[in-house]
């Protein structure tokens, strides 16, 4: 934890692995390995080339692509020079670029291919300060300021290494390393100022909390304009761990199944999807098959459970398992590559059935919670100690308290140094004596487990006095097969309603084996028969619910939330205010009497 930089820290990675595999991305249907010592040379290249560009101290590296490996030598080559990086979502509109470029003094950009130069085309004339633009894929048209990747390597030709290493010299870990944009869930993103020392300190207590081989390989597919995915890269590159690219969202399930894991992050939504896929394939397979199903998932868990009690397996129960194992279990297993060892779940609560579900088949998934105010971490479940429905204890050196309106707060290292350019939300968030707010309401219990019971400010308050976390209604009725995104309403209200998506390949495959005809997506949406349907779902998950929480009226809605439309941030969180305004119709027709 006493590195100067992250610079000096990577340096010495590199220099006792260099023969090590860094990184692997799939180029041309084949996995391309990239060792410390290609990793080393090309993020000094890259630090030499923005040099050769003038890029200064305290400079802003604005980046706008998907998750790849130029991404992350981008990173690394920038703050090896003092500069600063910021990511931008690629799923970003051109207007919600242009002001995060602008915001954050961006001075140059490298964006992943001519899609996403375009938005930089469609609003180049609002960037007064954006000198410079380089695209990694390809040839640019349109503009005639864009280098080429390859025109960009070659600019660092002209700087010595003496030179780039007097600038590596001059690194402090009070230094600016990263501004991260907050999803902007209730307005206008935040950028928070990430430092070189909250990227260090914060990659070691998460490297400390999480069992973690030099030998382990992972798969990385979040967006890495996410802190979260940030972290773990940083923790990776601490441990020496191997990262392998995904091709894209779309293509996870086949590079799981290729690269076989050790472990790997993911934001709820992700589980919540492979859930509903198996439970569906078993529910319309039925007969034999889903009876095995259900035989061995009721043993997996009996031994989960005993599990999580630190009690041995009897061995009647244990001969039961290793059937089920070879039946069912280690099929699902097999799924996410057959040697996967835990996964991360981050960003947004995660529903404590799933994650019993996936133990009592054989998949640890230990739930954490951090935000980007902290670095993406402050709590974790260990590998050996955890405990479902909680997001563990909290990471070494990390201080945590309930305030006495229960908002969980923290104080340490992984701390950022303060909003960009806003002094006064700065001071709202970080008390004088350094402890952080975050938003959330939670508890401890007696082994130090934090549990989050919902966000301070999304809080439902009834009309008759309930306090009601919209999340774990939500949680709950996105379970259903058919059902999609849920947005729970009820604050100053008499009761629980719902604006609920629908899942449309289930939908349509339940209509079609109840005869039901229908002209278009919405005609079906609109269908008695799929009302009655979703009335029966919503009734079911009721039953998880108290009858304070439970939903009473539904509305469908028959597009799904999106990113593209600005009612999903690109973690998938629902942003409220867009929706609520946006079906205001819709709600008020709920509460009419």
């Amino acid at each position: 934890m006493n590195e100067q930089s992250i610079y000096h820290l990577f340096r010495d990675i590199g220099q006792k692995n260099p023969d090590k595999t860094a990184f692997r991305f799939k180029k041309n249907g084949e996995w391309i390995p990239v060792t410390w010592k290609q990793h080393d040379e090309t993020s000094k290249n890259i630090s030499k080339s923005l040099m050769a560009l003038g890029i200064k101290k305290d400079d802003k590296v604005d980046i706008l692509s998907q998750t790849r490996l130029e991404w992350v030598q981008c990173d690394l080559g920038a703050v090896s020079i003092g500069a600063v990086t910021v990511g931008i979502y690629p799923s970003n509109l051109a207007d919600d670029c242009a002001y995060i470029i602008n915001h954050s003094d961006a001075v140059i950009i490298f964006v992943e291919n001519q899609d996403q130069l375009n938005k930089i085309i469609s609003i180049r004339k609002q960037l007064l300060k954006l000198e410079h633009i380089v695209m990694y894929d390809g040839a640019p048209s349109g503009s005639n300021e864009v280098l080429t990747w390859q025109e960009f390597l070659a600019k660092g030709k002209s700087i010595s290494d003496g030179a780039f290493l007097k600038r590596t010299e001059d690194l402090r870990p009070n230094d600016a390393a990263s501004i991260v944009y907050t999803s902007g869930t209730t307005g206008v993103p935040k950028g928070a100022v990430l430092t070189h020392g909250n990227l260090l300190f914060t990659s070691w207590s998460a490297s400390q909390s999480l069992y973690l081989l030099p030998h382990f390989e992972t798969l990385l597919f979040l967006p890495l304009a996410h802190v979260f995915a940030r972290l773990i890269v940083y923790f990776c590159l601490r441990t020496a761990i191997t990262i392998a690219f995904a091709e894209s969202i779309e293509k996870v399930a086949d590079n799981l199944k290729e690269i076989r894991p050790h472990f790997f992050a993911s934001v709820p939504r992700i589980f919540e999807k492979v859930y509903d896929k198996i439970n569906s394939g078993v529910q319309d397979a039925g007969g034999l098959k889903e009876k095995i199903f259900r035989w061995a998932v009721g043993v997996g868990y009996q031994v989960s459970n005993l599990q999580q009690q630190k009690k041995s397996i009897p061995a009647g129960l244990a001969v039961k398992h290793k059937l089920a194992n070879k039946l069912v279990l280690s099929k699902i297993q097999t799924a996410m590559g057959g040697r996967l060892i835990f996964a991360i779940s981050g960003s947004a609560p995660l529903n404590k059935a799933i994650a019993e579900f996936f133990h009592a088949c054989g998949i640890l998934i230990l739930e954490g919670i951090g935000m980007t105010e902290n670095t993406s971490f402050t709590n974790v479940n260990r590998y050996d100690n955890n405990k479902f429905g909680t997001v563990g204890p909290v990471g070494p050196m990390i201080e945590q308290r309930v305030a006495a309106d229960g908002e969980v707060m923290y104080r340490g290292k992984n701390v950022m140094l303060g909003y960009y350019k806003n002094p006064e939300a700065t001071k709202e968030s970080i008390e004088k004596d350094g402890w952080l707010k975050t938003g959330d309401i939670g508890e401890i219990d007696e082994d130090g487990f934090l549990r989050i019971t919902d966000r301070k400010k999304e809080l439902i308050i009834t009309a008759g006095g309930k306090n009601i976390a919209p999340q774990r209604i939500e949680r709950i009725l996105r379970t259903s097969r058919y059902i999609s995104q849920v947005a729970a309403i009820g604050d100053k209200r008499k009761y629980i309603s719902a604006l609920v998506t629908l899942d449309q390949p289930q939908v349509e495959a339940w209509a079609t084996g109840q005869g039901i005809t229908y002209k278009s997506w919405p005609e079906l949406v609109a269908h008695p028969k799929v009302r009655e349907l979703i009335d029966r779902e919503v009734a079911q998950k009721n039953k998880e619910l108290a009858s304070f929480e439970s939903v009473k009226k539904v509305v469908l809605i028959p597009s799904d939330f999106t990113i593209a439309a600005g009612e999903l941030t690109p973690t998938l969180k629902i942003k409220r205010k867009v929706v609520t305004d946006r079906y205001k119709e819709q709600i008020e027709g709920m509460y009419q009497e």
